[in-house]
């Protein structure tokens, strides 16, 4: 199938900033793809697969079919990763291994399938989701940390290699964000409002804020940008609540 619209292709498409970035760039005119592990419809998407993107060979399979039956995406994006907290000494080495695989292995399988073909088609651009944790340290927070700065570091190297053929790669960094995947830890008004308070803006995120950054780095208005882990996180990472008193 040929579209002559600009391709996303959303990877984690059901989740909460997947779905809200499908509508914004829907709303934009793009022809948007994904998938998920689910493989759900999704409003606003016109093509939804099922793949485990943590898993070489389904990544590879669904890379060929989104080639063979669109051709290169205009801008991928990864909004694939999960919420894990457990201090070092309570994690099991499985437990370590399933987040690695999906925060960071799934990353260098997108990037490994789709950035070469991105680039052979004219150039575009990969957005990746980090976390806030992966450079400023939170308890409980080792093993999502490190994934997720693994991440960061494989953004840099490739926007360095990538960049001659006008294929940029960025990152987002958010704070919590009110998605269904944070229901476990802010299921409680009690809740909210103590993660909340952790943030110098006294809030916690919601989807369409870190949706809207991901299009704008996907934009024209975004063209001379790359290799940047861009801080979306109710100021966390630099700055400390106000004392209350």
């Amino acid at each position: 199938m040929i579209t002559e619209k600009k391709i996303a292709f959303i990877g984690g498409i059901n989740g909460g900033i997947g779905s809200a970035l499908t509508n914004i760039l829907y709303n934009q005119g793009w022809a948007v793809l994904g998938f998920s592990r689910s493989g759900d419809s999704v409003e606003g998407a016109e093509k939804v697969w099922s793949a485990d993107a943590s898993k070489a060979e389904a990544f590879e399979n669904l890379a060929a079919t989104l080639l063979d039956e669109y051709g290169a995406p205009t801008a991928y994006f990864h909004c694939i990763g999960s919420i894990f907290l457990k201090p070092a000494h309570l994690t099991k080495p499985e437990e370590f291994d399933g987040i690695l695989q999906k925060n960071l292995y799934s990353a260098f399988h997108a990037l490994r399938l789709l950035a070469d073909p991105i680039g052979k088609n004219g150039g575009g651009s990969l957005t990746f989701v980090s976390t806030v944790a992966a450079r400023t340290g939170l308890p409980n927070h080792e093993t999502i940390a490190a994934a997720k700065a693994g991440l960061e570091g494989l953004v840099r190297g490739a926007a360095s290699t990538y960049a001659p053929r006008k294929v940029r790669v960025n990152a987002v960094a958010p704070g919590l964000v009110e998605t269904p995947a944070a229901k476990g830890i802010i299921g409680s008004e009690m809740a909210k409002k103590a993660s909340a308070a952790m943030y110098p803006l006294n809030r916690i995120g919601q989807p369409e804020e870190v949706a809207s950054l991901m299009a704008w780095l996907a934009g024209a208005d975004a063209e001379w940008v790359t290799g940047q882990i861009w801080n979306i996180d109710g100021g966390m990472g630099h700055l400390r609540p106000k004392p209350k008193v």
